[in-house]
C-alpha cells in the first residue's frame, strides 16, 4: 500500500511538472503598422505611376540599354544573390522533408559473444535456437529491412517551419529584385556622369585654345608697351590652371568608365557613348502615383514584409518547444543467425512499432531563451518594416522636390551662361582697345568657365534625379 501511494504521488508530481513545463511565458510583442501619407507634398494625387514601366521603356539611350543588359547578365553581386535564392529554395525543401516521415532501408551483419557470466550469455548457453544443435559461438546476426520515424506535427511546429522557410525564400527573391533596381540606377547615374565629364572636358579644351590665344595677344601688347609683365604672368597662370583641370577631368572619366565596367562585370574597356547629345537629353517625366503604391512596387518593402511574416512564424515554432512532442518509430524486415535462414517465413520475420511522447522538463530556461530571442527578432523585423516604408517615402519626396528645384535652377543657370558669354566677348573687345583692365578679362573668363561647368552639372543632376525617382518608386526590377 505504501509503495502504491509513493508511486501515485510521484506520478502526480511528474504530471504537475509536465503541465508547468508546457506553460509558455508571456512576452511583449509589437504589431507593425503601415501608415503612409495619402499623397506627396510636391505631387498631385494621381494613381498613374512611373514605377510600373519597364526599364527598357524608361531608358531610351541604346548605349545605356546595352550596358544595363550586360550588367544584368554578368554583375557579380547579382549572381551572388541568385545563389542566395537557390540556398533559400533548398531550405524550403529541407523543412518540407522534416515534415514528412523519414523512411530508410538497411542491412546489418554482426557477430557477438557475450560473457557467460552475464544474464544474456547464460540465457544463450541454456536456451538453444535449434533443439539438436549447439548455438553458434560467436552468435551471428543478419538483418535486412525498412525502418521509419515520424514526428507527428501536433502543434504545427514543422509546418510553420516550412512556411517560415518559404517566406524567407520569397524575401530573397525580393532582395534580388531590389539589387536589380539599385544596379540599374547606379549604372544610369554613372553613365550620365560620364557624359557630363566628356562635355566638361570639351569645354576645358575649348577654353585652353581661347586662353592660349589670349596669352599670345597679351605678349604682343607687352612688346608694344600697352601692358606689363604682370598681365602676361596672370594669363599664363590661368592657362596652366585650366590645363591642370583638364587632367583632373580625364582622371575622373577613367574612374567613371572603370566603375561602369565593374558594374557590368568586366575588365576596363572603353564605354560606347554619344557625348555630343548630352545637352539635348531631357529628364524623363515621372509620375509618382500615391504613397500607398510603394507597398507593392518597392522590392525592399516587400522583402521586409516577408521577413516580418517569417519572424512571426518563428515565434510559434519556438512556442511549440514548450509542448510535448510525439514521435512514432517502426521497422519491418528479416533477421537470422545464418544467411540461408534470412528469408525463412514466418520464423525470420521481425517488426517493431513504438510511440514516444516527451515534454520538456529540465531544460526549460534554454527553451525560454530561444523563445525570447524569436520574439526579439520579430520586434526587430517590425521596426525594420516600418523604417523601410518611411525611408521609401522620404526618398521619393526628396527626389520629387529635387526635380522641381533643379528645373528652376537650370533655367537660371542657362541665363547666367548666356550673360557671361556676352561678357567674355565684351571684355576681350574692351581689352584690345585698352578700355578694360586685364583682370576683368581673367575674372570674366573664369566665371564663364565655372558657369558652363555648373550648367552641365545641373543637367546631370536633373537626369539623375529622374533616375532616382524611378528607383525610389520601385521601378527597374520588372
Amino acid at each position: 500500500m505504501l509503495k502504491k501511494r509513493l508511486y501515485q504521488g510521484l506520478s502526480a508530481a511528474l504530471l504537475t511538472l509536465a503541465v508547468g513545463a508546457c506553460k509558455t511565458p508571456e512576452l511583449a510583442t509589437k504589431a507593425a503598422g503601415r501608415p503612409v501619407p495619402t499623397t506627396y507634398a510636391t505631387a498631385t494625387q494621381d494613381s498613374a505611376n512611373t514605377a510600373r514601366a519597364q526599364w527598357r521603356q524608361f531608358f531610351t539611350d541604346p548605349n545605356l540599354v546595352g550596358l544595363i543588359d550586360t550588367a544584368l547578365q554578368r554583375n557579380q553581386e547579382l549572381n551572388i544573390s541568385l545563389q542566395e535564392i537557390q540556398i533559400a529554395r533548398n531550405e524550403v525543401q529541407i523543412r518540407k522533408g522534416e515534415y514528412l516521415p523519414f523512411v530508410g532501408l538497411g542491412v546489418k551483419a554482426e557477430a557477438e559473444r557475450p560473457s557467460r557470466n552475464t544474464l544474456q550469455g547464460a540465457t544463450e548457453e541454456a536456451i538453444r535456437i535449434q533443439p539438436e544443435h549447439r548455438n553458434p559461438d560467436p552468435l551471428q546476426n543478419y538483418q535486412i529491412g525498412a525502418f521509419a520515424s515520424w514526428e507527428v506535427d501536433i502543434w504545427h511546429k514543422l509546418r510553420n517551419a516550412r512556411k517560415s522557410a518559404a517566406l524567407r525564400y520569397l524575401a530573397t527573391v525580393e532582395g534580388r529584385n531590389f539589387t536589380v533596381t539599385n544596379l540599374i540606377s547606379e549604372i544610369a547615374t554613372s553613365y550620365y556622369e560620364l557624359l557630363a565629364l566628356d562635355n566638361q572636358l570639351a569645354i576645358v579644351r575649348q577654353n585652353i585654345g581661347l586662353q592660349t590665344n589670349a596669352l599670345e595677344l597679351v605678349k604682343l601688347q607687352k612688346e608694344s608697351a600697352r601692358t606689363t609683365e604682370l598681365a602676361v604672368q596672370r594669363f599664363e597662370a590661368q592657362l596652366h590652371n585650366t590645363r591642370s583641370l583638364q587632367y583632373s577631368i580625364q582622371q575622373r572619366i577613367t574612374e567613371t568608365e572603370n566603375r561602369l565596367n565593374f558594374l557590368a562585370g568586366r575588365y576596363p574597356q572603353p564605354i560606347t557613348r554619344n557625348s555630343a547629345a548630352f545637352n539635348e537629353l531631357l529628364p524623363t517625366p515621372v509620375q509618382a502615383g500615391v504613397p500607398a503604391q510603394l507597398l507593392q512596387n518597392r522590392p525592399d518593402i516587400r522583402q521586409a514584409e516577408q521577413q516580418l511574416a517569417a519572424a512571426k512564424l518563428d515565434i510559434q515554432i519556438a512556442r511549440a518547444n514548450f509542448y510535448p512532442a510525439l514521435r512514432i518509430t517502426g521497422g519491418a524486415g528479416f533477421g537470422a543467425f545464418k544467411p540461408g535462414l534470412l528469408f525463412t517465413t514466418p520464423e525470420s520475420m521481425l517488426y517493431s512499432l513504438a510511440g514516444d511522447l516527451v515534454a520538456p522538463l529540465v531544460n526549460r530556461n534554454g527553451i525560454k531563451a530561444v523563445y525570447g530571442n524569436a520574439n526579439a527578432v520579430q520586434i526587430q523585423a517590425a521596426y525594420n518594416y516600418e523604417r523601410t516604408i518611411l525611408n521609401a517615402y522620404v526618398e521619393v519626396a526628396n527626389q520629387l522636390a529635387s526635380i522641381n528645384n533643379l528645373q528652376q535652377s537650370y533655367a537660371e543657370k542657362t541665363k547666367q551662361v548666356q550673360a557671361l558669354n556676352q561678357s567674355v566677348t565684351i571684355s576681350n573687345s574692351l581689352f584690345r582697345s585698352a578700355r578694360a583692365d586685364y583682370t576683368e578679362v581673367l575674372f570674366t573668363q573664369r566665371d564663364a568657365l565655372e558657369s558652363k561647368f555648373d550648367l552641365i552639372e545641373t543637367r546631370m543632376q536633373q537626369l539623375n534625379a529622374s533616375v532616382n525617382v524611378y528607383r525610389a518608386l520601385g521601378g527597374g526590377w520588372k
